[in-house]
């Protein structure tokens, strides 16, 4: 499956600011439930002032565990047990 033009973009935008040494890790509040999160960012300069643009959080606890990976066998499905 094709990603959106959107991913593509702001994963090369991140690949660019980690190769400049422009990420920051910063501890932020999720909007709805407020729980704290560690968020991935993107850090910019304007008028002198920092500008930190938010790609994502880090997964709490075990990432394995949060998020189901594509199926090798199924361009459209994803492995939703283990495999063996």
């Amino acid at each position: 499956m094709a990603k959106p033009n959107y991913a593509r973009l702001n994963f090369d935008t991140l690949l660019r600011a980690a190769n400049d040494g422009n990420l920051a890790l910063m501890e932020c509040l999720e909007a709805v439930t407020r729980e704290p999160r560690y968020v991935l960012c993107a850090v910019g300069r304007s008028d002198g002032e920092y500008v930190f643009t938010p790609f994502g959080h880090l997964a709490d606890g075990n990432p394995y565990d949060a998020y189901l990976p594509p199926d090798p066998d199924d361009s459209t499905g994803f492995i939703v047990g283990p495999t063996t």
